[in-house]
């Protein structure tokens, strides 16, 4: 008997609820027909429960409560009869989930329904199970579905595959106990029972190790085998798709083959001619066949090594990226950007079919917005210094046709690309001015701050840099930063433009008299769309221009004076001050506005290092030699990061060992009765300098700390070097420690001992990104020790935002003298992909001038991707006030 067809109160119930015009009449209706299904539960009506369960599914679906016909469920599921059974195992999938207390007590109704002589009843048995099975019931029913996967019937083992995936995903522990059930399953002919076999398979090995490697050596032949005779099988009515013999089964093993490949050079050479078969031979006019290519494309880049392979995959996603279907380009540069990281090359020969994806007209029919950033994402990752400059050319020609909503986006790309691999001066400088010249508003802060720093470390370049501003303000419209940057260079390099110092043959011949230059500022100054900054920075190129023009002075300080009255009180002030200084210290005025002082660029960078990309650095400074034998350009951002240049610190010579000698805090000259004792001291410095970067590349993975740390612990963090060197107790053979000195102790002032976890009763700090780029974000969390406010513990969680896990993950960390660090041990040394977790470590910092100085820390993190090394670096300048 079907409840749905021979039944009127149901179709009754449903019509009165559709009948409704507001909520509050539904709800009458469906509390009416609840009171009407509790009185037929209260009279035990075995006639009509099945009736009754179907409209309790519908009012649940509704959204109202039915908890109240849950043991209905069970009395169904305990009936003889297939309806009632039908009935119930729906019902009790509907109405109740795995936390329901009321499922234990069904657990002995589908034990003998799995046992059912009717394989119809085990069906409905096993698909109930499937889908709302708990790890008690899992533990319980685990024989009969382990037996279930020889049944006879196609369906009936397809249902227990499927019921199996839930039991493993529920307890792992079981997964053991599947192998050889799964494995047989793979020789199936029936694709229902293959296909769910196959992802059982998959599971098992994601789950136990043990599994894996079973599968490895015992099935990837079979598997290869299976995809190969599907790939080449004839037309098959029941299973064709597009042309295309069962495309569901051709991705499942796939994937499949992708996890037994992965990580294993034996098994990745075993599937390397099927892939290369599937790849060719697959028609890609359908999105049957699209889908196939992308799995195949996915499972090459995920296996060992193959050039040849990876070229033809990378191929097949170039096509894709001219396909028209947006969903198609977006997988195709999502996975170009997982690829840029195993072979940049063939990635770059596509090139131009990314920057048109860039390019897409916002009008057009193929127009996506996440097209277009995904593109420009995947640009900023191929930009190198072989092709920065044809393609910073192809993005800035973009972005004067762009529309608005994109701007904002392609302008940040284009300085951070500009900025990381400048390869001179003069181009980097161009190029900047055409970004402020198109698309200034949208340049950030810190980016126009960088130019200005740039220009005055220039100095063959002051008068190009000015006159390229002047012809370029003239036609500024709306471009603030644009002005700001003009106005400042032509009060510092007023005289310069008009003079036309340091011509350069590139440019063309201008005429500028001091009139012209004062006319700049002026207009600038009363542009209604001036903020205050930019106005306040007019009033100050107008002081240093009335004492670089003394024939304009009389009307700067009466354009001055008009500011005097100003209801701002920034502009009020500067203009009083600034028109007294005209007025009536003529004297001292050329002294009081000489040009700025060269900025340091390297310090600069330095601080910027925690928001933006590393900027290029173009200092001329002299290299100091390092005892190491590294050359550095400048020492500006080491100074800066220990503090060496403040009052209580001696800033340190031009000689590397003086600089190193005040580091340590020992004697690093050559002494015959000291041989050994400053052996094992320079070695405490290459230590040191490895860890700080000054100059020197990231370590190979193949390098070892000479007598620090043995061969066999070349793959080891480095901190364990530095606690090593911190522990009082640290055994002989493994650091060389000269007697009567605490020179290494020195080295970053010592760890202090691992105290008890502290409690969290201090003040409340923000929480920082305190490290963020393109594959990885660190977030710092703080909290104090009671009663010490000078101690803060951090907790730093890492991130992965990329979709490949990284293995032997390792954090670095150095601070300068006046505070010490300890670390403890992370979370784990692998770094799950996107999404799929996080690693977490304690630090310990001690601020010997709390209150006095702000905690500074510079960081260094490794890891391996895809068995490369890789690191990335940066410094610590957001801390919060109060640490």
């Amino acid at each position: 008997m079907n409840p749905f067809s021979s039944g009127t109160r149901l179709r009754d119930m449903i019509r009165s609820i559709r009948a409704c015009k507001t909520a509050a009449e539904e709800r009458a209706v469906v509390r009416k027909e609840c009171a009407a299904i509790r009185a037929a539960i209260s009279e035990n009506d075995q006639d009509y429960r099945h009736r009754n369960l179907a409209k309790l599914m519908f009012i649940h679906m509704l959204g109202y409560p039915t908890h109240f016909g849950q043991m209905e469920c069970l009395k169904s599921i305990a009936s003889p009869g297939f309806p009632e059974k039908r009935i119930g195992y729906l019902g009790l999938m509907l109405l109740l989930d795995e936390r329901q207390e009321v499922l234990m007590l069904v657990t002995n109704s589908i034990k003998q329904d799995l046992n059912h002589t009717n394989q119809y009843i085990v069906g409905l048995a096993l698909c109930a199970l499937g889908n709302i099975c708990s790890a008690e019931m899992a533990r319980d029913l685990a024989p009969e579905v382990e037996r279930l996967l020889q049944f006879r019937d196609p369906n009936i083992r397809k249902k227990a595959a499927l019921c199996t995936i839930r039991i493993i995903r529920k307890v792992p522990d079981l997964a053991e106990n599947f192998i050889n059930s799964a494995a047989s399953l793979l020789k199936e002919k029936h694709h229902g029972v293959l296909l769910t076999g196959v992802q059982l398979c998959t599971d098992l090995c994601k789950i136990s190790s043990e599994a894996l490697e079973y599968f490895r050596k015992k099935c990837t032949e079979g598997v290869v085998k299976v995809l190969k005779d599907l790939a080449n099988s004839p037309y098959a009515p029941e299973y064709d798709i597009a042309g295309i013999t069962d495309p569901f089964l051709h991705i499942r093993l796939l994937k499949f083959l992708r996890v037994l490949g992965q990580g294993d050079v034996d098994t990745s050479d075993c599937m390397n001619d099927i892939l290369a078969q599937v790849a060719t031979k697959t028609e890609s006019n359908k999105n049957a066949g699209n889908a196939i290519l992308y799995e195949c494309v996915a499972t090459i880049m995920s296996i060992e090594d193959n050039g040849g392979l990876r070229v033809l995959a990378i191929n097949i996603l170039g096509r894709f990226l001219s396909n028209r279907d947006n969903n198609i380009r977006y997988v195709a540069l999502n996975m170009l950007m997982r690829a840029i990281t195993v072979d940049s090359q063939a990635v770059q020969r596509h090139r131009a079919t990314i920057l048109e994806c860039v390019k897409l007209p916002i009008d057009s029919q193929d127009s996506d917005a996440s097209i277009r950033k995904r593109a420009l994402e995947l640009v900023y990752l191929l930009v190198n210094e072989s092709n920065v400059k044809p393609l910073t050319k192809e993005l800035i020609d973009y972005l004067e046709v762009s529309e608005p909503e994109f701007r904002g986006d392609l302008t940040a790309k284009i300085c951070s690309i500009v900025e990381k691999f400048s390869p001179e001066k003069i181009w980097y400088i161009d190029q900047m001015l055409k970004v402020l010249s198109e698309a200034g508003n949208y340049v950030k802060d810190d980016v126009w701050h960088a130019l200005i720093v740039v220009i005055t470390n220039a100095s063959n370049l002051h008068g190009y840099a000015v006159r390229s501003l002047y012809r370029l303000v003239q036609t500024a419209g709306d471009q603030e930063i644009l002005v700001r940057v003009a106005v400042w260079c032509i009060g510092e390099y007023g005289d310069m433009l008009v003079n036309n110092t340091g011509f350069l043959d590139m440019e063309e011949p201008i005429t500028v008299t001091e009139s012209d230059a004062v006319d700049v500022v002026e207009t600038a100054i009363k542009r209604h769309s001036s903020d205050l900054t930019s106005r306040a920075m007019c009033l100050v190129a107008l002081l240093k221009l009335s004492s670089r023009f003394p024939s304009c002075s009389v009307r700067i300080n009466n354009i001055i004076v008009q500011y005097k009255g100003s209801l701002v009180l920034e502009l009020q002030q500067r203009a009083l001050e600034f028109g007294a200084i005209v007025d009536k210290h003529r004297n001292i005025r050329s002294t009081l506005v000489e040009r700025m002082p060269v900025l340091d660029e390297a310090t600069y960078s330095g601080r910027r290092a925690g928001s933006v990309p590393a900027v290029v650095s173009t200092s001329q400074g002299a290299p100091i030699n390092l005892p190491n034998g590294v050359a550095k350009t400048t020492s500006a951002p080491l100074v800066d990061l220990l503090d060496l240049s403040s009052d209580d610190v001696p800033v340190p010579s031009s000689s590397g060992g003086d600089f190193l000698q005040d580091l340590l805090g020992v004697d690093l000259s050559p002494s015959s009765s000291q041989t050994d004792t400053n052996q094992a001291q320079k070695r405490g410095t290459d230590v040191l300098l490895d860890l700080l970067s000054i100059g020197t590349p990231p370590a190979q993975s193949n390098s070892s700390i000479p007598d620090m740390v043995s061969p066999s612990q070349d793959s080891k963090s480095a901190i364990n070097v530095l606690e090593q060197l911190s522990s009082p107790s640290a055994p002989a053979g493994g650091v060389s420690t000269p007697p009567g000195s605490s020179s290494m102790m020195d080295l970053l002032d010592g760890f202090a001992p691992n105290p008890s976890k502290p409690e969290n009763n201090g003040p409340a700090y923000p929480s920082i990104v305190a490290f963020e780029s393109s594959t990885l974000k660190v977030t710092f969390n703080f909290s104090k020790q009671p009663g010490n406010q000078q101690t803060t513990i951090i907790e730093a969680n890492f991130s992965n935002k990329t979709f490949d896990a990284y293995t032997d993950f390792i954090f670095q960390a150095a601070v300068p003298k006046f505070l010490q660090l300890h670390l403890d041990p992370a979370s784990s040394n692998t770094l799950p992909a996107s999404g799929n977790g996080s690693i977490s470590q304690k630090l310990r910092i001690t601020n010997s001038q709390h209150s006095k100085k702000s905690l500074v820390m510079r960081i260094r993190i490794g890891y391996k991707l895809n068995s490369k090394d890789m690191s990335e670096e940066g410094q610590i300048n957001n801390f919060p006030h109060g640490l």
